[in-house]
């Protein structure tokens, strides 16, 4: 199993999780595809490439840019695929629009609801 992470610009957020959808690898079943699909938003004290986007963080005391980090954990040989998907739909026009990490997962257990 493969956790990808992306920072994206929020502007695409909705555009790349319409995709991820759309696909098909991200649904309803938890036993297949990608599961456990979050959005969290994030700041980053990054340049941002347009001065509109940037703002004043006074709990950073810096110039920060407002990004939304997706998560999602999928099977070895869904990666490239949603890779690509993400990397399309998250695309601004801009040289740098955010970034994707995948990484490996050692363990997935999962928090049963019954009692002993």
């Amino acid at each position: 199993m493969k956790e990808i992470k992306a920072y994206i610009h929020n502007r695409r957020i909705a555009d790349v999780i319409r995709a991820l959808k759309e696909s098909g690898h991200c649904n309803a079943n938890p036993d297949t595809g990608c599961r456990n699909l979050t959005v969290t938003p994030v700041q980053s004290p990054l340049k941002a490439a347009d001065a509109g986007e940037q703002h004043y963080s006074i709990e950073l005391a810096e110039a920060v840019v407002n990004e939304s980090k997706l998560e999602l954990i999928c099977d070895d040989d869904q990666v490239d695929e949603l890779v690509d998907i993400i990397e399309h739909a998250a695309r601004t026009g801009q040289a740098d629009a955010g970034w994707i990490y995948v990484s490996g997962i050692v363990a997935a257990i999962p928090i049963r609801g019954n009692h002993g």
